[in-house]
C-alpha cells in the first residue's frame, strides 16, 4: 500500500532541538564552566608568588593589596557592574559573553605586561612613576587605586586588573543566564553546582601552578605565571566563541528569541532597601565574602610566614616539575570522586567513590608536604567544598535552616582565622605539625565557604518581590565589590603597618627582600578578618530573630512540604 504525508501532521510533530540532546547541553555547560575555571585562575595567578612580587619587583605589602584590590575598583566607583547588567539585557548572552572574553583577556595582557623585563626601563615604566600619584576627589575621599610611591610596575599591573575585574563580573551573570536557558526544567541543581565546581578547582590550580611557572628553569620570572592566566584566558575567549554558535543554532531550532535579564531600575531600589531582612543577608555577604576572597590572596604567603619549609635539592625527586602534574592529576580524582559520590545510587557505590576520594586527598596532602610548597598546601581549599556543596544545597531545599546554616558558617570562619592566627604560629619550628593544622584548618575553612552559597544565594528570592529579584541581586553584587575592593587594600596596610621592624631592616639592608617577604607577622591581618566573622555572627543571630518575628521563611525549606514529594522524585529522576 502506498503512504501519503501528511503535510498538517508533519509540521505540528515534535523536533528535538539541542538543549534535548543531552551531549550537547552538558557540551554547552562545559563551555561556560571551562571559561569561568580559566578566570578564577587568573584572578589569583599573583596570590601565591607574593613573596617573588617584593623580592624581584619591590611590591611590599601595600602594593601588593592595593593592586589586588583594583580588580572591582571600576564596577564598585563607575558602576560598571550595573552597566554589566544592561549590556546584558540589551545585546543578550551570546554577544556578551564574547564581550566579556575579550575585555578579561584585554587586562590580562596589559598585567602581564607590566610585569616583563620589557616595562623595566620603558617609557611607559617612566610615565607611571611620574604618574597617577594624586588623583583628585578618589585621594580627597581616601579610596585612590593608586599612590605616591606605588612601583609603576603595579600601576600598570592595576589598570589591568581592573580592565580584567569587569569582564570577569560581566561574565559572571552571562554564565549564569546561560545555564537556565540551556538547563531549564531539566539538571539545573547539578548543572549549578558542577560549574560553581569547577570554577572553585581554577583557585586551586593558580596556587598549584603559578609557583612552578614563575621558579621554571631555576630562575624566578613572575611574568611566566602571568603568561600561563593569559593562555587560558585566549582559550576561555575561544570556548565562549564555540558557544556563541552553539546558542545561536539552538534559537535557530526553537524559534525562540534570546533570553534577556530585565533591566535594572532606579525605581526598584525603593522597595529594596526598605527591606530589613536584605540589609541584613546583603550585609552578611559583604562581611563573609570580604573575609574569604582577599584572605585568599595572601593566604600563601601567611603560609610561608608561619610554616619553614625546607629548600629541596635541585636534584631531589620532589623538586621535579612531574610531581606538580601527578599531584594536580590526584587532586582532579579528589574532586570528582567526592562531586560525584554525592549522585551515586547505590550505597557500594557511594561509599567508593568516596573512599577513593579520602584516599586520594590524604596522598595529595602527603604529596603537599613532602614538596614543602606552601601554594600546593593551599590548593585544598576548595576541594571540601567540592564535595558537600551539592549536599549542604540538598539540605536546604527540603530541610530548610539557611539563617542556622549561616550563623554555623561564621563561627566556623571565626575559629579559623583565629587558629590562623594565634595556633599556627605556635608550631613554627615543627614542620609536620605546622603543616597538619594547616591542611585541617583550610579544609575547615573551604567548608564554611559552602554553607553561605548553599543557604545565603536562595534565601534572597524570600525577601523581595520576584518582579525586581534581579535587580535585588545587582544591588548585592555592588555591596559585595565594595568589600572584595576595600579589603585586600586593608590587609596590606595592616601587615605593613604592623611590621615596621621588617621595613626599617630592609631599608637598612640588614636583611634581603628575599627574606622579608616571608617575615611577615599576620596576627593582627587576620584579627582583624576574625573581626569580620563576629560582625556576621552577630547580624545572622540577628537575622534569626527578624525571621521569626516576620515570618521571612529563612528557616523553613524552599521546597514546601506539599511539594517535596513530588519534587524530591523529580530531582532523583534528573540526577
Amino acid at each position: 500500500m502506498a503512504t501519503t504525508s501528511n503535510p498538517a501532521l508533519k509540521a505540528t510533530a515534535p523536533t528535538e532541538s539541542l538543549r534535548d540532546k543531552a551531549w550537547a547541553r552538558w557540551l554547552a555547560l562545559g563551555l561556560l564552566a571551562f571559561a569561568m575555571f580559566c578566570s578564577y585562575v587568573f584572578m589569583d595567578v599573583l596570590s601565591p608568588i607574593k613573596d617573588l612580587l617584593q623580592s624581584t619587583r619591590g611590591w611590599d605589602s601595600t602594593a601588593f593589596g592595593t593592586m589586588q584590590g583594583s580588580e572591582t575598583f571600576l564596577n564598585v566607583f563607575i558602576f560598571f557592574l550595573i552597566f554589566a547588567g544592561i549590556i546584558l539585557d540589551k545585546m543578550g548572552v551570546r554577544f556578551t559573553a564574547i564581550l566579556s572574553g575579550a575585555v578579561m583577556l584585554v587586562g590580562a595582557v596589559i598585567n602581564w605586561y607590566a610585569l616583563t623585563d620589557a616595562f623595566i626601563g620603558s617609557s611607559l615604566d617612566v610615565w607611571f612613576t611620574n604618574h597617577l600619584n594624586y588623583i583628585p576627589i578618589f585621594d580627597q575621599l581616601g579610596v585612590s587605586p593608586f599612590y605616591e610611591g606605588m612601583p609603576a610596575s603595579a600601576k600598570l599591573s592595576a589598570v589591568g586588573f581592573m580592565i580584567f575585574g569587569c569582564g570577569v563580573e560581566m561574565a559572571g551573570i552571562t554564565v549564569s543566564r546561560g545555564i537556565v536557558k540551556w538547563f531549564k526544567g531539566r539538571e539545573m541543581a547539578l548543572a549549578m553546582g558542577s560549574e560553581m565546581a569547577l570554577a572553585r578547582l581554577g583557585v586551586a590550580t593558580c596556587m598549584i601552578f603559578s609557583p612552578m611557572f614563575a621558579e621554571m628553569g631555576g630562575t624566578v620570572n613572575v611574568s611566566r605565571s602571568v603568561a600561563f592566566g593569559v593562555v587560558l584566558l585566549m582559550i576561555a575567549l575561544i570556548m565562549f566563541i564555540v558557544y556563541f554558535f552553539m546558542d545561536k543554532k539552538l534559537d535557530a531550532e526553537t524559534g525562540e528569541a534570546e533570553e534577556k535579564d530585565d533591566p535594572f531600575k532606579i525605581s526598584d531600589l525603593g522597595k529594596i532597601l526598605s527591606s530589613l531582612g536584605f540589609w541584613l543577608v546583603a550585609l552578611l555577604c559583604v562581611l563573609y565574602y570580604s573575609a574569604i576572597f582577599p584572605f585568599q590572596k595572601y593566604a600563601v604567603n601567611m603560609l610561608q610566614c608561619n610554616i619553614e619549609f625546607s629548600p629541596l635539592a635541585p636534584d631531589s625527586f620532589w623538586n621535579n616539575d612531574s610531581v606538580t602534574y601527578i599531584q594536580y592529576v590526584i587532586m582532579l580524582v579528589v574532586a570528582a570522586t567526592a562531586f560525584a559520590g554525592n549522585f551515586a545510587k547505590q550505597k557500594a557505590m557511594k561509599f567508593l567513590l568516596f573512599a577513593v576520594s579520602v584516599v586520594s586527598l590524604v596522598i595529595y596532602c602527603w604529596m603537599g608536604y613532602m614538596k614543602q610548597s606552601a601554594g600546593a598546601i593551599f590548593a585544598v581549599f576548595p576541594l571540601l567544598a567540592v564535595g558537600i556543596t551539592p549536599i549542604l544545597g540538598k539540605f536546604v531545599d527540603f530541610k530548610g535552616k539557611a539563617a542556622s546554616m549561616l550563623v554555623l558558617g561564621s563561627l566556623l570562619l571565626i575559629a579559623c582565622h583565629l587558629t590562623f592566627a594565634f595556633i599556627l604560629p605556635q608550631f613554627k619550628g615543627n614542620a609536620i605539625g605546622g603543616v597538619i593544622v594547616a591542611y585541617i584548618t583550610i579544609l575547615v575553612l573551604g567548608a564554611s565557604f559552602s554553607l553561605v552559597p548553599a543557604s545565603l544565594w536562595p534565601s534572597v528570592p524570600k525577601l523581595v518581590d520576584s518582579k525586581i529579584i534581579g535587580s535585588a541581586y545587582a544591588v548585592i553584587f555592588w555591596i559585595q565589590n565594595i568589600g572584595l575592593w576595600l579589603f585586600p587594600m586593608l590587609i596590606g596596610k595592616v601587615l605593613t603597618s604592623t611590621n615596621t621592624d621588617i621595613e626599617a631592616e630592609l631599608a637598612a639592608g640588614t636583611i634581603t627582600p628575599e627574606v622579608a617577604s616571608v617575615s611577615y607577622n599576620y596576627t593582627w591581618a587576620l584579627v582583624m578578618l576574625a573581626g569580620l566573622g563576629v560582625a556576621a555572627l552577630l547580624i545572622g543571630l540577628y537575622l534569626k530573630i527578624v525571621d521569626k518575628k516576620k515570618h521571612l521563611g529563612l528557616e523553613l525549606p524552599n521546597v514546601q512540604p506539599n511539594e517535596g514529594v513530588e519534587t524530591a522524585e523529580v530531582l532523583d529522576a534528573e540526577l
